[in-house]
Parts: structure tokens; sequence; C-alpha cells
């Protein structure tokens, strides 16, 4: 039989054995609740009516970014599946939510399933590791959209908090701490100027910049911290009030996200330790300092805010679930016409 599909960029043969590959990985982040095996024509989960006074579904769905594009020019894709899941499951938790399933999108020029196995893996792994069932997901051969080896990410995450529960930063008050969890590089945003950086620059991404110990490519793609254990675990033991994740808009446009009418977040810097690799590009790239807090998280990958009279604990509590964490400022009035938050 002939193939005119195969013959016009699509291999069907291809796509089957690539599912057949990432099953076992799949079934490894099952948890209860989930009804479907992988493979059908949607995903079901029945929600645990018996843990929750009254449900509320919270879903949130975001992508990898440009970071894909050293990926693929370094040909390393096992960790880019941790930064997808860590987008969406970090941002649900914001809310007070727990993270219940999980789907992907993956799409291609063309599919390798030896070689593209490993993204589904990392997506897997970081569903299994914050308890979040990869439930289904879509692969998409699409030669006439992607040239050559690109592909694209795409995630979407639902999870559930009872009504009573949810943070939305209402509670914030003047007084309140403000705690910074530390992130493990630029995570999954500000890559596009990253990238021109490295052009401009002519850095070599297989050697280290000097004063850092590991090749550049390797450390940019460190991938994203997934927070959403923590952020839960923050939320049984402490008053939190508001929870952002910082990213694309950095401190200035994610920060005033969660805080309430009439306070103001000042941020103390030099309150934890700006990284290394960020300082560098900020002097490669010659980056005003107020951009950087725009355009990246300078160090600071979560930031919660809570009673006073807990930071110092929950800063212990972080470190003992293997993060680092500060105490990086202090929620006080805001007056009119006062911007909703400074950094001195």
């Amino acid at each position: 039989m002939s193939d005119k599909y195969k013959q016009a960029g699509v291999d069907i043969d291809a796509g089957n054995n690539f599912v057949d590959l990432i099953k076992p990985a799949i079934k490894r982040t099952m948890r209860m609740g989930v009804l479907t095996d992988i493979g059908g024509y949607g995903g079901l989960f029945a929600l645990d009516s018996s843990k929750y006074k009254e449900p509320v579904l919270v879903s949130s769905t975001d992508g990898v970014g440009t970071k894909l594009k050293l990926a693929i020019e370094l040909k390393k894709y096992d960790t880019i599946g941790t930064d997808l899941v860590a987008m969406c499951v970090n941002d649900i938790a914001c809310c007070g939510a727990e993270p219940l399933f999980f789907l992907d999108y993956f799409a291609m020029g063309r599919l390798k399933p030896e070689e593209h196995k490993v993204i589904i893996e990392g997506i897997a792994d970081a569903c299994k590791r914050t308890n979040c069932a990869l439930i289904g997901g879509e692969t998409a051969e699409m030669p006439d959209m992607y040239a050559g080896d690109d592909l694209d990410l795409a995630g979407f995450a639902v999870g559930v908090v009872d009504r009573k529960r949810i943070i939305d930063g209402t509670d914030v008050k003047t007084g309140q701490k403000i705690v910074g969890i530390a992130s493990s590089g630029f995570h999954s945003n500000g890559y596009s100027l990253v990238r021109k950086i490295v052009r401009d620059s002519n850095l070599d991404l297989t050697r280290p910049l000097e004063g850092l110990e590991r090749p550049l490519g390797e450390m940019l793609l460190e991938p994203t911290k997934l927070y959403s254990p923590l952020a839960l675990h923050f939320i049984r033991e402490f008053n939190v009030t508001a929870i952002a994740h910082i990213t694309g808009g950095g401190f200035w446009d994610n920060i005033p996200r969660v805080l309430s009418v009439g306070v103001q977040a000042k941020i103390d810097k030099g309150s934890w330790p700006f990284p290394p690799l960020m300082k560098a590009f900020e002097r490669l790239g010659a980056i005003e300092e107020k951009e950087m807090y725009r355009v990246f998280n300078c160090g600071i990958g979560l930031v919660v805010i809570l009673d006073a009279n807990q930071a110092d604990e929950a800063c212990h509590l972080a470190q003992a679930h293997g993060e680092k964490a500060y105490v990086i400022g202090t929620i006080r009035a805001r007056q009119t016409g006062e911007p909703a938050i400074v950094i001195e």
C-alpha cells in the first residue's frame, strides 16, 4: 500500500510507536480519581466530593516559550517537560489549589519517537512529583508549520480548592512579611532577551561563563522549580494571605496582582543573593536594574505573604524541604498615587 500521508510528512506509525514508548511514564503518574487509561477520546477524573465542602476547580495553561530554542539547539530535551508542568501547577498553587490532572500539547515538524520521548518522560516525572496525573495529551506532527527540528509545547493543569480556602490576596494587610523562595535560574521567562544577549555577545553555550563552573547552555536549561508541594505545605501550616509566581513581568507585574487595595509591597534589595548568572547577563546586555526586575525573577521564583511572626518559621520549613527562602520585604500602607510595589 502506498503511503501518501507519510510522503506528505506525517508518519502515523511513528505516532503510534511514540504512544507505546511514553505509556510507562504516563502510568506512573496515575492517582486516585483517574478513571481512564491513555488512548481514549477524553480523560476522565472523579473528584472526591467527601474531601471538599465546596470544591472549586482551578485551571491554568502555559508553555515553555523560546527556552525551547535553546533545547533544540543543544538537542537536550530532558528538562523542558519539568518547565512545562511547573509553569502551570505553580500558578494554580497561588490560588491555594491542589493539582489534580495535567494535559500536554506537543507539536513538531517531524516526530522522532526515541529522541522526543524524554520530553514526555520529563512531563510525567514532574507530574508525579506534584501528585498530578498526566491524564491525556496531543502529539501533532505538522511539517508545514514547523521547520527542521522545531517543536512547541503547551500544558494545561486543573486543580481544586475549597471555596473558603481560596487565596486571592484580599486578606493581605499592613505589617505582614514577604517571603521569597529562591529560583533555580531564569526558569521559563525572558529567553528572547537571554538568547539575544547570547548571540550579540557571541557566547559559547558549551563552555562556562567566566567565574561559573557549569556550561552556559546547561545553566540556561536548568528547569523551573516545582513550588506546588511547598506552597500547599505553607498554606496548611501558616496564615498565608497571598502567593505570587514570579514569571513574565517579574516583580513589578506579578506581586501587584495579589495585593489588596490600600497596601504596598516594599521589597528590600539585597535581602537575598542575586544569581551570578543573571548578574552576568545584566552586564553583558547593559540592562537597567528596573528592567531586570520586570523581565527576570532575579533569584526569587515564588513570593509568599504571611503574618510577620511566621516568616522566619516559613523560611526554616522551606529549607527543610531543600529550598532556600528569605524574608525579602514587608507589606505597608499605600497612599493615593503611590505604586503597588517599591524596591529599595
